[in-house]
């Protein structure tokens, strides 16, 4: 049986982490086993430019920090080694990891958390795919924009239309036969 002195150092990281976790929006779990110190560095160095933090945590530690924060159903997620990666914006753990798990073999994603529900590899896959604000931004301001230009357009070759109508001579009518008759 562990000491008392041990105990609580258990207990007080548990309550570190607990912390650390609560402002997250997303958490993507992967397995590292087998990366190269520089496929390590490259991750670490992408997730940190996306302000994404990545710890390497027991599974026992793990479940007891996820069970105080009420999230529960990650068993299967907890087998073998364990990467956390986490971050407050919800789809940056999701896309670095994504793209890091694609192109390194040995990375691979185990499941999530997206807004305190369990998600499964489809889903985390499916929310790395989710464009960026700026991109979102400019899509939903082109959808907004283009039924006017498409509109502006129209408008513009009817008058085009008109000013040609104008311009052109028009057709003489043709002289009735036998309008006398």
């Amino acid at each position: 049986m562990p000491s008392e002195k041990i105990l609580a150092a258990k207990k007080q990281n548990i309550a570190e982490l607990v912390e650390s976790f609560k402002g997250a929006n997303a958490f993507v779990f992967a397995s590292t086993r087998g990366l190269t110190v520089a496929q390590d560095t490259e991750l670490r160095n992408e997730l940190r430019k996306n302000d994404v933090k990545l710890q390497v945590i027991k599974n026992t530690t793990l479940r007891f920090v996820f069970k105080e924060l009420g999230i529960e159903g990650l068993d299967e997620v907890f087998k073998g080694p364990t990467a956390v990666a986490y971050s407050e914006n919800l789809v940056a753990p999701a896309k670095v990891m994504s793209k890091f798990a694609e192109s390194i073999e040995v990375l691979e994603i185990k499941g999530g958390i997206i807004e305190g529900k369990v998600a499964s590899i489809e889903e985390i896959n499916a929310l790395a795919k989710v464009p960026d604000k700026e991109t979102l931004y400019s899509q939903v301001v082109y959808g907004m924009l283009f039924p006017m230009t498409k509109l502006a357009m129209l408008v513009k070759a009817v008058a085009e239309k008109a000013q040609e109508g104008e311009g052109a001579p028009v057709a003489e009518e043709a002289p009735a036969e036998n309008a006398e008759a």
